[in-house]
Order: structure tokens, then sequence, then C-alpha cells
């Protein structure tokens, strides 16, 4: 799997070093093996923001006069990236007031609405992040509830968010150095330490689909989907 995300990841037209950071040999050695470049962390990184902040120093301490910025963040156990996803994330640093930015897409599965694992997220009329949660937002207050209401689900305008990342270099570094916010302790969500301290998060909507592999039931429904591509 971290393989194929690897690859994937490579293809991206904006991207020019790909790196695996991992607190596990394990990993590490499966990525030396397929011809891969890992770093190994430390065990104690409370969120991946953290991990990768920690790569970043390692990785320009050993090489003098590197400078990785912008730095992009994507999740291992996401098989079905496409590299196009990760242009996305790179583009929205072209707007100098974004300080992180990522993805959402829109949900269509009534299921995912009331599902804590599926995040969602809403954002202002320039696309930047207003709040991210496990709880289903907005609250349609005339709807939920209402009969039928699960087969209008796509029509709720609701977005779930994808979890690739693009930072600044200085803004992986501040917020690596800060402790987990409160609303961030609370949701399980390492982007609600950004939001809380005022930095911004700017949006594009994907049409593609991610599957987080979780789950044994989330390998096959992956091998599902990429024998469909291949």
């Amino acid at each position: 799997m971290i393989q194929h995300v690897y690859e994937r990841v490579r293809k991206a037209a904006l991207v020019t070093q790909v790196v695996v950071a991992t607190d596990d040999e394990r990993i590490y050695t499966a990525v030396e093996e397929f011809g891969g470049t890992a770093v190994m962390t430390s065990r104690d990184h409370q969120s991946g923001t953290d991990r990768i902040a920690e790569a970043i120093m390692l990785l320009e301490a050993k090489a003098p006069g590197l400078v990785c910025d912008p730095v992009v963040n994507v999740q291992g156990d996401e098989p079905l990236i496409m590299p196009a996803m990760v242009d996305d994330v790179v583009r929205l640093m072209e707007d100098g007031r974004t300080a992180i930015g990522t993805l959402v897409k829109r949900i269509d599965a009534a299921a995912e609405v009331d599902d804590p694992n599926v995040v969602k997220a809403v954002f202002d009329e320039e696309g930047f992040a207003l709040y991210f949660s496990r709880a289903p937002i907005p609250y349609h207050r005339d709807l939920f509830g209402a009969e039928g209401w699960k087969d209008r689900a796509s029509a709720l305008a609701m977005y779930k968010h994808i979890g690739i990342y693009a930072y600044r270099r200085k803004v992986l570094a501040a917020l690596s150095a800060l402790p987990p916010s409160k609303l961030e302790m609370k949701e399980k969500l390492e982007q609600l330490r950004a939001l809380e301290k005022g930095l911004k998060i700017k949006i594009k909507e994907t049409s593609y689909e991610t599957i987080g592999v979780d789950t044994p039931l989330d390998v096959e429904r992956v091998e599902r989907c990429l024998s469909l591509y291949s």
C-alpha cells in the first residue's frame, strides 16, 4: 500500500521529492526495498503535522541549502490518491493568504453524513475553512429527521474533508511547536489547531473519491476500485 501511494504521488507534476516519514522499521525497510526514500521519526508524535515537521527538519539537516517549501502531507493509507489532487493543493498556495491548502468532496451518500469517521468541512465564499467536525455540519434543521431526507443526501451541499495538506514551511514549523489545541483534542482533528490560531486554510473541491484503509473491509473496497482502474 505504501508503495502504491508513493508512486502515485511521485507522478504529480508539481512534486520534486517524495519521502515517507515513519516511526516503524518495517515501513522504513519496505520503502527502501522498493527503491523509495524514507526517514525515521519519533514515536511520540500526536499528529501527522508533527511527524512531517520533524521529517523536514531531518531532511534539511542532511542537505545544507535544501528548503522544503511548500510541503505536502499525504496519508500513507490513501492508495486511491490521484496525482492531480497533490497538484491541486500545491496550487492553493499561490494565494498569499493561504497558510494551509486542503481538499473536500461533496457528500453523496447519506451514510457519510452521520459517520464520525467522515470529517465534514464548512468554508466561506472565498474557499477558506470555517470549521471541521466529525458531526454533521452544517446542520440542516428543517431537513434532518424529516421523512426521506436520506434520499436527498446529495442535495444537502455538505462536504467531507480529504486528508491531504499543503503547508508553508514556516507554518508547519510553528504548528509543530504548539501543544494540541482544545478543539483539536475534542474532535481529534489536527487542522483545528491551525484554525484556533487564526491561520487560513484554503479549500478546493475535488471530484475524486478516496478511501482511507483502516479496516480489512476497506482493503477489499480499495482492491475493487484498483481493479476497475486497471
